[in-house]
């Protein structure tokens, strides 16, 4: 180990332009080689990262968005636009997730406001309705140097979170504080970071060499069967125990609540389609504080109800509508996405 550890202090010390180096090598690689219990000297042709040694979660990891299915599908197209011979002339892919491949025109006001963002010259120059131009010069000004490729907080643009929580005010009759919304692009990172808060056996520190060498610990996490993918594969990268509770068909797709110990809820479902009723979002929030559980709510398809009778209930309205101790001790994250949510 000794050997190791010199030989790697006396490669950080050659770089001489990056002040600190030498050390953050000597403490984190030296630290990753006695996690991983392996010394064993490697030749050029072999590789630091494989199948056989990686964390063994990122390879049972499984996401049917992206998964075998898709895969021969694109394999198929690939043929027959090779000219290969078969029963069929074209694939069609029946996926709502992808609506703009399957036809769905983009809403111009986005795609007009993305456009004047990101070249801002067209503001002046062309002839857009001035609520686009109103909304890219927001959007620009509070940007740092007016450019949307400066870098921006973590949690997002001030601005866009205020605008967020105005909304959730209006949708909910409540007040939202802005401080506690989360802007992450693309949608799916949001709860899958989330998720990685449970899983830590290592330190902070260690952490930022990758989630590929990060070997979480084992805790249990509840979602629902049926799921959306996301929800599984998100567990299998962090270690975390899946522990599904099933959907009651007979009661369109609601909870039984006898059958829930644990905390992901899908409201309107995903993809069953369910909408749960107020009282049956009372029943999840009663149990979820009975036994200390943080409650995921994914909401994203919220503006996409289209039954009869069906109404949207946020679980943030109600979780205040219930009133103490629950609005103030409940633990709750909510979920919501521009591209799955206002567009469909």
């Amino acid at each position: 180990m000794s050997s190791v550890r010199c030989k790697i202090s006396r490669a950080a010390s050659t770089m001489r332009f990056w002040p600190g180096l030498s050390g953050w090598l000597e403490q984190n690689v030296t630290r990753l080689i006695i996690n991983n219990q392996t010394c064993n000297p490697r030749t050029m042709a072999s590789k630091v990262v494989s199948i056989e040694n990686i964390n063994p979660n990122n390879v049972k990891l499984k996401y049917a968005v992206c998964g075998s299915l898709v895969i021969c599908a694109a394999e198929i197209e690939k043929e027959l636009k090779e000219g290969a011979k078969k029963p069929y002339k074209r694939v069609i892919k029946a996926s709502i997730g992808d609506a703009q491949a399957m036809g769905q025109k983009p809403i111009t006001f986005i795609r007009q406001v993305l456009a004047c963002v990101s070249y801002p010259e067209l503001i002046e120059k062309y002839d857009f309705p001035s609520d686009v131009k109103q909304r890219a010069r927001e959007i620009l000004g509070a940007c740092g140097g007016g450019s949307v490729g400066a870098y921006s907080m973590s949690h997002g643009i001030e601005s866009i979170r205020r605008h967020v929580a105005e909304y959730i005010e209006r949708r909910d009759g409540h007040a939202s504080d802005w401080r506690n919304v989360w802007a992450h692009r693309p949608a799916h990172q949001t709860p899958s970071r989330t998720f990685s808060s449970f899983s830590a056996t290592i330190s902070t520190e260690d952490r930022q060499v990758g989630e590929i060498l990060f070997y979480p610990t084992s805790t249990s996490v509840m979602i629902p069967i049926p799921q959306y993918p996301l929800y599984s594969a998100s567990l299998a990268m962090y270690g975390l125990e899946q522990v599904g509770y099933y959907l009651d068909e007979e009661s369109n797709w609601g909870l039984d609540i006898k059958c829930i110990s644990c905390l992901v809820v899908i409201n309107p479902g995903n993809p069953t389609g369910q909408v749960l009723t107020r009282e049956n979002i009372e029943s999840i929030l009663n149990f979820a504080y009975k036994h200390g559980l943080l409650l995921f709510a994914d909401e994203v398809y919220q503006d996409n109800i289209y039954a009869e009778g069906s109404e949207f209930y946020s679980f943030k309205k109600v979780v205040r509508e219930m009133g103490e101790p629950y609005s103030s001790e409940l633990e709750l994250a909510s979920f919501m996405s521009v591209n799955k949510g206002y567009m469909g």
